[in-house]
């Protein structure tokens, strides 16, 4: 079918193998690019002016362009994984903001200043709770990778289960075109910008409105399911699920402390929700 053959195509093994050599060369690339215009800046052979110029304050500000390359990827693997469990996505989620969080600690270190006095409620308050949170998402992440398969909570005949797969595989394939447009568009708007100056260091650049397009996905896929399955516990769960990625998408778009408590909120959410599932399924099986 069509449909199977531009799944396997696009985001199949054999794809996913090629693109990510081609990432890895890509942010290789970009990292030693990135340090040679650090270090041409630095020596005063170029100028940058404006807000542009965060990207360059600091060797470690070279880390946001490898970091960025592989946040793309690893966007990719997430629709990749749609047609899979709900939980594998879910878990594909926590990944991706994982390393948004860590990305944006890379980037406050880049612009701190040791020789500023410490003060908790700073900067330096808000790296060290960016650090707490990256764990707490860290461990909800692992935990998904590690008991996704263990907590599906009921099962459909193999012919609606294949119907089912068939019809996540379709929504992959439009989000997979939705992510390659606003990817292009991002990084377009994103270049022009730095070009003219005022192109900073922004989480909500790409991923805010890539995830809210996951959401509504998220949501078609938790629709389709009724027609498989009434069961309670699972729609409950699946729509908790949904309730951690909101979470999720909010917290992407929130400044400062803001977005840290919602990332960590979003983190124990899910966690609750996946232990509570699992446990469920061995007292059934028990």
């Amino acid at each position: 079918m069509k449909v199977n053959y531009w799944f396997r195509k696009l985001l199949g093994k054999d794809a996913d193998d090629k693109v990510r050599t081609a990432v890895l060369i890509f942010a290789v690339t970009a990292f030693i690019g990135h340090l040679l215009i650090y270090m041409l800046y630095q020596l005063e052979f170029i100028r940058i002016n404006g807000e542009a110029r965060t990207l360059v304050n600091s060797p470690l500000s070279s880390l946001y362009t490898p970091f960025s390359i592989l946040l793309t990827y690893e966007t990719y693997q997430l629709i990749r994984t749609l047609p899979s469990s709900f939980s594998t996505s879910v878990g594909k989620q926590y990944e991706v903001v994982t390393l948004l969080v860590v990305r944006d600690v890379f980037k406050r270190l880049a612009d701190f200043d040791a020789k500023d006095e410490w003060v908790f409620d700073g900067e330096l308050g808000l790296i060290l709770l960016e650090c707490i949170t990256f764990l707490i998402l860290f461990f909800t992440a692992l935990s998904y990778r590690r008991s996704s398969d263990v907590s599906e909570i009921s099962t459909v005949d193999e012919g609606e289960l294949d119907s089912f797969v068939h019809s996540k595989r379709i929504i992959s394939l439009m989000l997979f075109a939705a992510f390659v447009i606003m990817a292009v568009y991002s990084f377009s708007t994103w270049t022009m910008s730095v070009i003219e100056g005022k192109g900073g260091v922004d989480r909500q650049i790409f991923f805010s409105d890539f995830f809210t397009i996951l959401i509504l996905a998220d949501i078609l896929i938790l629709l389709l399911s009724y027609r498989f399955t009434v069961d309670f516990a699972n729609l409950a769960r699946n729509t908790g699920f949904i309730l951690s990625t909101v979470i999720l998408r909010v917290a992407i778009s929130a400044p400062g402390i803001s977005a840290v408590i919602l990332f960590t909120l979003s983190g124990i959410l899910g966690l609750a929700i996946l232990r509570i599932s699992s446990e469920f399924v061995k007292q059934k099986n028990t």
